[in-house]
């Protein structure tokens, strides 16, 4: 007898599980329930800035077709949500009054844009009132409105200082839109990267048309706009930012609310296992946003330094590809079978990318010492291990700045604004935990004019990791090419690579050029 699977929650995530668990729909081992709150199927959340600035279609962020998924048996329920669960009968009851039944339930629920509380907004995570005008980016319709501010020229102003309000506003100024971005402290991106990247970053970003307003904190929003929209951005100063379109990018948060009403275990986000099982649950997982990965051992020293979810696309995937193995090895050969399994692997720690025109941001781990922090330093050299040792360097007038944190020779963090084949070769170093070259500024030199015209740099190394989020190496993208794809979109359909955040897209199209240009020559 098959096993009913059910999937609470249609994103990304839950689509890359769908996808992995298609081959077992289709022999009978399992069946499989998919409830998803939006009505269309799966797509690409992370681009929706993209189309909502008009560079992307909503065909190109599909990532799943409901029809063609029913055709091969899987059960779709789109624009439904799950009311409660039901842990004694195993049952998920839905807002069209149905219950269904499961043998294993997977949250995949995902996150909830933070809705500050000003006033004129209603924060309320489970019905947040937002007046005409003021959006969160997260969502198709979010884009459209966006797409039509841009279009007109509008007034745009976000708010947020992290990587998706940089990018919307680089992307809308880049449009014709007048956009700005308010954050707090002296720059964008402060838990992340130090005060000398900062100000470059900042510098830059008004040299790519951005108007920034650093140090501000928000109290509210006026509405005297066209049938009561936005109008302004009020300031704690007194001082307010007018604007036809206020885009809210100030985080997210784990949609937990369903796992906490039904009595599960959470913390920031829903307490899973290394075998992503919720606590004292063995019938339920989680994975994605959703998911923090904490085990219950308390000595396991993996767990107590873990962070909560990291909101990043893809360990998501490697959640979902992992869990529809051991679900599967569970349907068909039983529990003792899918235990043996090896437990997921710990992610190692994030990089955070920004690309946009003009502007090339890459940053990792623990940057903040200066060289002449010696506290800072000396932090962790205990038993024999070495102190933090810091390079730095900068060129503010070219919009330039480096700054490698190392411990032992080995990367601990890094920043690079403004220098992207030496960010890219410090990324894999990092991603690597390989030792630099003892003369650091060999890596600056990757950004020099005789790189840059013979194309140095890593730029050669095939095993090279050029999609991060699905961890596809350019040695993959350059066998895709040599077997017919000859564009983004279909690399990306071959390979799964540019799928994510879409940061890669340029490395992508760079390798296709490569090719075909020594095809021609």
């Amino acid at each position: 007898m098959s096993e009913r699977i059910v999937v609470v929650g249609f994103g990304p995530v839950a689509a890359r599980l769908v996808d992995e668990l298609l081959p077992s729909v289709r022999s009978g081992l399992v069946q499989l329930l998919v409830v998803g709150q939006e009505t269309e199927a799966a797509y690409n959340r992370v681009m929706v800035a993209e189309l909502g600035v008009g560079r992307t279609t909503t065909e190109a962020l599909a990532m799943a077709d409901a029809a063609s998924l029913e055709a091969d048996g899987v059960d779709v329920r789109l624009g439904t949500k799950v009311r409660r669960i039901d842990r004694a009968r195993q049952h998920v009851v839905l807002s069209d009054g149905s219950a269904e039944h499961y043998d294993r339930l997977v949250f995949a629920t995902g996150s909830r844009p933070v809705i500050p509380n000003l006033t004129g907004l209603n924060p309320d995570p489970s019905g947040p009132v937002l007046p005409a005008g003021v959006i969160t980016l997260r969502d198709l319709r979010d884009a459209e409105v966006l797409r039509s501010a841009v279009s007109e020229h509008k007034r745009v102003v976000v708010l947020g200082g992290g990587v998706l309000g940089l990018e919307t506003a680089l992307a809308a100024a880049e449009e014709g839109a007048c956009a700005t971005v308010v954050h707090n402290g002296p720059f964008p991106l402060g838990r992340s990267i130090d005060r000398g990247s900062g100000s470059v970053l900042t510098a830059s970003l008004r040299a790519g048309g951005v108007r920034m307003a650093g140090n501000a904190r928000s109290t509210g929003v006026e509405t005297a706009g066209p049938g009561g929209s936005f109008s302004a951005l009020l300031l704690d100063d007194g001082s307010a930012i007018d604007g036809d379109l206020l885009v809210l990018s100030c985080g997210v948060r784990p949609r937990i609310e369903l796992a906490e009403g039904c009595g599960l275990p959470v913390g920031a986000g829903i307490l899973v296992d290394h075998h992503l099982r919720t606590y004292h649950e063995p019938h339920m997982f989680a994975i994605g946003d959703c998911a923090e990965v904490r085990c219950p051992d308390a000595a396991c020293a993996e767990c107590r330094t873990a962070g909560g979810p990291s909101g990043l696309v893809g360990p998501g995937w490697r959640q979902a590809e992992w869990l529809a193995e051991y679900l599967v090895v569970l349907a068909r050969d039983g529990q003792s079978a899918a235990d043996s399994l090896e437990p997921l692997a710990a992610e190692k720690p994030g990089v955070v990318v920004l690309k946009a025109r003009g502007i090339n941001l890459a940053v990792a781990g623990d940057n903040q010492a200066d060289p002449w922090d010696e506290e800072l330093l000396e932090a962790g050299a205990v038993a024999g291990r070495p102190r933090r040792q810091i390079s730095q360097w900068a060129d503010p007038e070219h919009g330039r700045y480096v700054k490698m944190t190392t411990r032992g020779g080995v990367l601990e963090g890094l920043v690079s604004v403004g220098m992207p084949r030496t960010a890219a070769e410090l990324v894999v170093l990092f991603e690597r935990s390989a030792e630099l070259p003892a003369d650091r500024s060999l890596l600056l030199r990757l950004d020099g004019p005789d790189q840059l015209d013979s194309g140095g740099g890593n730029s050669s190394d095939p095993e090279r990791t050029v999609c991060r989020c699905a961890g596809v190496s350019a040695a993959s993208i350059e066998d895709s090419v040599l077997e017919g794809c000859s564009s983004v979109a279909e690399v990306s359909k071959a390979t799964r690579a540019g799928t994510g955040c879409g940061g890669c897209h340029e490395d992508i199209k760079g390798l296709i050029e490569k090719h075909f240009q020594a095809a021609a020559a």
